[in-house]
């Protein structure tokens, strides 16, 4: 699998002092989220505000595709207090890697986090970038088969449930579920499929 490549001392805190903004060099506080190269280099540290600013630093987050034997997909509907997408249907858990943590590590913080799913067999099935105007994501992409019983977390996520694949079909273009949802899936619902 292909994993993050940590400094052995911390990455310098961005964003670093300029010409034109010589000012004092930002501190490490609060939510930190590694910023890296497209090889998975990492390069150095921000804050996720920071990150979703507009810089579009390329960052790494996680997402995690459930589908059960009868090939249909878990999708949670985002909280209406999310400040991006929100009501949108979107992935079964999705997430930023803070800085330190490997991609493994992020994905079971953040399925225990949102879903409550704590024990489950995850597939790696490769990374992608997602840009935004807002900001620029490194996509790790994990899928696990099964019917786990899940218990998801009311300010992260309004409620879930399992969606056929007809059912996605329809709902593709429909301003129901989010875009980088609607790409993903598109690219990688082969690979879902040949799971079961």
């Amino acid at each position: 699998m292909f994993e993050l490549v940590y400094p052995l001392e911390p990455a310098p805190v961005y964003p670093r002092p300029t010409a034109e903004h010589p000012g004092t060099s930002a501190v490490a506080s609060g939510e930190m989220l590694p910023l890296i190269e497209p090889s998975g280099l990492v390069y150095g540290q921000a804050s996720r505000a920071w990150c979703h600013s507009g810089a579009k630093p390329l960052h790494p987050v996680v997402h995690l595709h459930l589908v059960d034997r009868l090939g249909r997909v878990f999708l949670q509907k985002r909280s209406m207090a999310k400040d991006l997408l929100p009501g949108y249907w979107d992935t079964a858990v999705g997430g930023h890697v803070t800085y330190g943590e490997l991609a493994e590590e992020s994905l079971y913080r953040e399925a225990a986090e949102e879903l409550g799913l704590t024990t489950f067999n995850p597939v790696f099935l490769g990374t992608s970038e997602w840009e935004t105007e807002r900001d620029r994501e490194f996509v790790f992409i994990f899928a696990s088969v099964g019917h786990p019983d899940l218990n998801p977390d009311n300010e992260e996520v309004s409620e879930g449930r399992w969606w056929t694949q007809e059912e996605l079909t329809a709902a593709i273009g429909k301003n129901l579920l989010t875009p980088n949802f609607e790409a993903e899936y598109a690219r990688i619902q082969g690979q879902l499929l040949a799971l079961l």
